[in-house]
């Protein structure tokens, strides 16, 4: 890979839980002192590696059930290493390198692999911040109830309730940055990249549950900045900047991608750097 890139997402939802937090009774999860609302990174690389699995032939390191000493026991296998507790530094080298040729997540976003059964550890080229909404969101809370029972004895008993927890609205703004330096050591190439890209425009087609149903999340901007060489040619941030998002005067209260505006200043686009709209 010759270029370093840096990328802006963009994605609402409406009537949905983007992000529930476990440890608030799986609330949507917001800034106490801003009241935006908040995708977790690994929710966000979650989506993606889903993707990854259902539609392409690709393994995933990082998934529901995996044992990781057992992936990593296959490395030793598949190149004939011999006992991984007696493994060399030059043969888990070698483990690491293969669970990088053969697992999509840890050549894009790392992993630490140095477990009982050791591939060492990847520091991944691709990283990919926290999303935040423009503007703040409100959790809505929604009683609904339960009409079966678990058990024959609770047959008898009255209704039980249960909770459930959406944002009307929220548009959320992720970055994200590829490193072609650890690129090169990964094996993370351009057809990685454009099946990256494809993933996060499709991040949510196959991603619909009871707490995002079809249509309550979609994508809604991938803006790319390529550079002309790895090293890069702007600082991120001042990339970021030439991106505006924001509500329209008219607007009190947003409910909907239509009451934003995205700009894109181009005039203050750095020489050497490329704007490629995505989406």
């Amino acid at each position: 890979m010759n270029n370093r890139y840096d990328f802006l997402f963009l994605f609402d939802a409406q009537d949905a839980n983007p992000n529930g937090d476990p440890d608030a009774g799986n609330l949507p999860r917001i800034d106490a002192e801003s009241g935006q609302g908040l995708v977790t990174d690994v929710c966000l690389k979650r989506k993606i590696r889903n993707f990854i699995e259902q539609t392409t032939g690709h393994k995933i390191y990082f998934k529901e059930f995996a044992v990781h000493n057992n992936q990593h026991e296959e490395a030793y296998k598949a190149l004939d290493l011999g006992d991984p507790a007696k493994a060399t530094r030059a043969e888990k080298d070698k483990a690491r390198e293969w669970m990088c040729q053969n697992f999509f997540d840890v050549r894009t976003f790392g992993a630490v692999m140095s477990t009982k059964i050791n591939c060492g550890q990847v520091r991944g080229p691709v990283q990919i911040s926290f999303a935040r909404s423009i503007d703040p969101v409100v959790a809505s809370e929604h009683a609904i109830t339960r009409t079966s029972v678990t058990d024959v004895k609770d047959i008898e008993k009255e209704r039980t309730m249960g909770r459930k927890f959406t944002i009307p609205y929220g548009l959320y703004k992720a970055h994200g940055f590829v490193n072609p330096f650890l690129a090169a050591q990964t094996g993370f190439s351009n057809k990685d990249l454009e099946l990256l890209f494809t993933a996060l425009e499709n991040a949510f087609q196959f991603d619909q549950s009871a707490a995002r149903p079809a249509g309550s999340m979609n994508p809604r901007a991938l803006i790319v900045f390529k550079h002309d060489s790895q090293l890069g040619n702007a600082p991120s941030h001042k990339l970021f900047e030439l991106v505006s998002v924001k509500k329209k005067e008219s607007v009190e209260v947003p409910r909907a991608f239509a009451d934003y505006e995205v700009t894109i200043d181009r005039g203050g686009l750095p020489s050497g750097v490329e704007i490629i709209e995505r989406i």
